[in-house]
């Protein structure tokens, strides 16, 4: 293929023929391929296989990292080991390009690969990497590991991705109509295109900026020295930086300047999308902040067995379905834990990225009232977690191995490593409810529920992200009922939805599960049905065509 004069290479819908370039730090594709943390990454890579059932004229930008994001291992006593391994990836394709780039006042190359369409069913994806003999060691390090603790490190790959990315686009001859960044990480990029246009209004009409993070403290920031220093502004003077950007402070703001050189913003579901306007509207020049609903590939994550149960309204079939589904996950619980796990008792998955406000620990916020849910005859349950901490994030890093000490205490609780996407598919066909508890409104959309109704679990959540464009509580899924947040402490919140929680599943999920078994079905099949169109990424994919890359 000749890649100096790149054309997507499928036929394009004519609904689609705008040319999009989206920048992401990671991109979630499959399993293979493992350049991707968490839910940034399984939002971009849902999108690009959209894109590509969509016809989208599309390409996405990435980095491919050395040593991935990292490979959860275990210490002796089971507790948390990040480890780096250097990753094969012999599907991607050498295009044969190299360029240079300056970063800290010296020329770095970039080797570029590319994954074809056909490989894994997405749209193209470029992977920028500077792990080449010709650099010096630090700038290999650039590409080596996904949120490089190390400041410096993190804003070469901030310019790698930004700068790189835009310089590709012109090696390609790609000519981009649109230059989608998926986070702010990748900003860089419009200092390389003032460059190229000298006009701010030039730039404007082709950048657009969707934001995950709902808390200003959330975004990145960092020395503007730093990164004049590092060449982050591609040759601008910090006076006109200043001019530019509008900047007053010592501190460079990735997600205000985008959000003052694009065109339209997005966050990414209505309430993520009030949450960002109230966040940014102090600032002055900024761009629109409208909102699309982040959601999930149908098409790879749902599983087909239980949707053609549910098209012909066999209950028997549903049921019979998850039960093998169930058997299998517990294949892996065994495995890794040595505990047997029944596929007859209640199953609650909380899985996600260990972060402070997402509360892995809730339920155990309480010994007493956990033990008294785990020692129930009865209405026996079974718990398991999973999920990635950052790996210098010591307080999430602490919680997790404070679960995996406390699951060794009881045979019906689980603490799983590896949560990938292979472990995400399967223990979301593992669980019976996907328990999701963030402090409200710190969740922006929290995908991880989409794709778990998609494999007949039931949704169990505060009322956060995506979930109230979703839910209809009792009917398809199950939302602790919002409380008056904005006027309430941490410790009350907390103490709030940790009552909430226990005398929801006390007195309603779990008696429902085992004394109502039609009315549970019901739920799943609501679930299945109402999660399938709205949060399927095609939907998503169309809505950026529609809303955020027309003029």
């Amino acid at each position: 293929m000749n890649f100096r004069n790149y054309h997507v290479p499928y036929e394009i819908n004519e609904q689609y023929t705008k040319k999009a370039a989206y920048f992401s730090m990671e991109f979630a594709i499959h399993q293979p391929l493992k350049i991707y943390s968490g839910g940034l990454g399984f939002l971009a890579g849902s999108h690009l296989r959209s894109a590509y059932e969509l016809n989208q004229n599309m390409v996405g930008i990435g980095i491919l990292w050395k040593y991935g994001y990292y490979d959860q291992t275990r210490n002796q006593d089971q507790t948390l080991q990040p480890a780096w391994m250097e990753k094969t990836n012999a599907f991607l394709e050498d295009t044969g390009i190299k360029f240079q780039i300056l970063i800290h006042d010296a020329p770095v190359w970039i080797k570029v690969w590319y994954l074809n369409p056909e490989t894994f069913k997405s749209a193209p994806l470029f992977l920028l990497s500077t792990d080449l003999p010709e650099n010096d060691y630090v700038s290999q390090t650039i590409t080596h590991r996904l949120y490089d603790a190390n400041v410096s490190t993190k804003v070469a790959q901030f310019i790698l991705l930004g700068v790189g990315g835009a310089k590709l686009m012109d090696e390609l001859n790609f000519n981009p109509d649109v230059y989608h960044l998926n986070e702010a990480h990748g900003i860089s990029s419009a200092f390389y295109l003032l460059n190229k246009f000298k006009s701010v209004e030039k730039l404007k009409e082709c950048l657009v900026f969707t934001t995950h993070t709902p808390e200003e403290a959330g975004n990145e920031k960092h020395d503007i020295y730093l990164c004049h220093k590092m060449g982050y502004f591609c040759g601008l003077s910090l006076d006109e930086v200043r001019r530019l950007t509008g900047l007053t402070d010592d501190q460079f703001n990735h997600s205000l300047v985008a959000l003052r050189f694009a065109r339209k913003a997005n966050g990414v579901s209505r309430l993520h999308g009030d949450v960002s306007r109230a966040m940014w509207k102090h600032y002055e020049g900024i761009c629109p902040i409208t909102s699309i609903t982040n959601a999930q590939n149908f098409t790879y994550w749902a599983d087909e067995p239980l949707y053609r149960h549910l098209d012909i309204d066999n209950n028997e079939g549903i049921e019979d379905r998850k039960q093998y589904l169930k058997k299998r996950t517990f294949e892996i619980v065994a495995d890794q834990t040595g505990k047997i796990f029944d596929p007859n008792i209640l199953t609650i998955v909380w899985a996600r990225r260990f972060a402070g406000y997402k509360r892995a620990d809730l339920l155990a916020y309480n010994i007493e009232r956990f033990e008294k849910m785990l020692n129930n005859t009865k209405y026996p349950v079974q718990i398991i977690w999973a999920g990635k901490p950052y790996p210098v994030d010591y307080p999430s890093i602490t919680t997790f191995n404070q679960l995996v000490h406390l699951s060794k205490h009881y045979k019906n609780v689980a603490v799983l490593i590896g949560y990938e996407l292979f472990l995400s598919r399967r223990l979301k066909q593992g669980a019976d409810v996907w328990l999701n508890n963030p402090r409200i409104p710190r969740e922006a959309s929290g995908t991880s529920g989409m794709t778990a109704s998609m494999n007949g679990a039931v949704n169990f959540s505060t009322n956060d992200g995506w979930i109230p464009e979703f839910a209809k509580p009792g009917v398809n899924s199950f939302v602790v009922p919002q409380p008056d947040y904005e006027n309430m402490s941490t410790h009350d919140l907390d103490a709030y939805d940790f009552d909430k929680v226990y005398e929801m599943l006390e007195n309603e999920i779990i008696p429902t599960y085992y004394d109502n078994k039609e009315k549970w079905c019901g739920i799943v099949k609501n679930g299945m049905t109402d999660v399938r169109h709205e949060f399927d990424s095609n939907r998503m994919a169309h809505e950026y065509y529609e809303i955020m890359y027309k003029s």
